[in-house]
């Protein structure tokens, strides 16, 4: 098949392109490599994918719209998985017309591509967790309200997801939204807390610990959450009651975890322990996550397999290796 992926020089992209290319698809893969982390991580996992057979790459800008049309014209993608995005709360509060341009004008650009296409067959795009906001109950249900975002980006999140079943409803594009969780890997961006704190400890340099370490969050390794792309693009989505054929899902580890285990489970695999510099909550930020699975693990089988005593060693190789720490 031929599968256009957005942002495939971001973290997820990256490794939702590879997977893709492992099992013989075309890859049209999308980015702008902007700054807002270190291109030069963005170029060197582009890197690994531009050598392999069946990838195909344009650096644009999905906000401009006669650009996404032409990709989609001249490509003919089968499906479409869209990840691209301004990420990260708190620097929604530093610059929030970025958000608005790659969130949602570029979010409508590929709703466009999608009407406009004669070969695309499904949608599926990155919502997150942060569109759960001020909800205190747990886990998060995709059937559970989420009307109070508590920064800019969970509100972008949340637009694409009314736009997208507005689009499907009008239009008749078959369109997934995947809510990740807290995703973590080899290649990660590092502005996560995860990156952040391998980096520091690694060096010997304090972490920030917010909300004094009480937080918790459900931590998704990157292959789980590639296995649930990979299901939500192949498997046969039916309509729902109102003869739409839109749905949101989570994908998340199925598990909370305290902030300062997770620390603790780095700190192992470092070999060293971390200076902690404890800070109050920060703005825009929520206190926990844990996402229900129900929905996602009954409709294609999503199964997450990767607890952070597995995952985070992982993580640590990669990371000392590739920043040569």
């Amino acid at each position: 098949m031929r599968i256009l992926v957005t942002g495939a020089a971001g973290f997820i992209g990256f490794h939702t392109a590879q997977k893709l290319l492992d099992r013989g698809d075309t890859v049209i893969g999308i980015d702008n490599l902007n700054d807002y982390y270190d291109p030069a991580l963005k170029q060197a996992r582009l890197d690994q994918l531009i050598r392999r057979e069946g990838f195909h790459f344009y650096k644009e800008d999905l906000a401009s719209p006669d650009i996404v049309a032409r990709v989609f014209n001249d490509e003919k993608p089968d499906i479409v998985v869209h990840l691209a995005a301004q990420p990260g709360v708190r620097y929604s509060l530093e610059n929030p017309h970025a958000y608005i341009q790659s969130n949602i004008v570029g979010h409508l650009n590929v709703l466009e591509g999608c009407r406009h296409s004669d070969s695309v067959q499904k949608l599926v795009y990155a919502s997150s967790s942060s569109v759960y906001g001020g909800n205190t109950k747990q886990p998060f249900s995709v059937d559970d309200p989420v009307d109070h975002p508590v920064s800019l980006y969970a509100a972008t999140k949340k637009s694409d997801e009314l736009m997208s079943h507005c689009y499907a409803h009008l239009y008749g594009i078959k369109a997934v939204g995947l809510r990740f969780f807290t995703v973590y890997g080899p290649w990660g961006r590092p502005d996560m807390a995860t990156d952040l704190f391998i980096g520091a400890i690694s060096r010997g340099q304090p972490i920030k610990v917010f909300n004094n370490g009480d937080m918790r969050r459900d931590f998704t390794y990157i292959d789980d959450v590639v296995s649930g792309i990979f299901g939500a693009m192949d498997f046969d989505m039916k309509p729902d009651d109102y003869g739409v054929n839109h749905a949101v899902y989570n994908l998340g580890n199925n598990r909370s975890e305290d902030l300062n285990d997770y620390i603790l489970e780095i700190e192992k695999a470092v070999g060293k322990d971390a200076i902690k510099d404890f800070m109050p909550m920060q703005p825009g930020d929520v206190k926990e996550t844990y996402a229900d699975i129900d929905a996602s693990r009954r409709d294609f089988g999503y199964n997450p397999q990767t607890p952070i005593s597995k995952g985070i060693p992982k993580v640590v190789a990669w990371y000392q290796n590739f920043y040569k720490v």
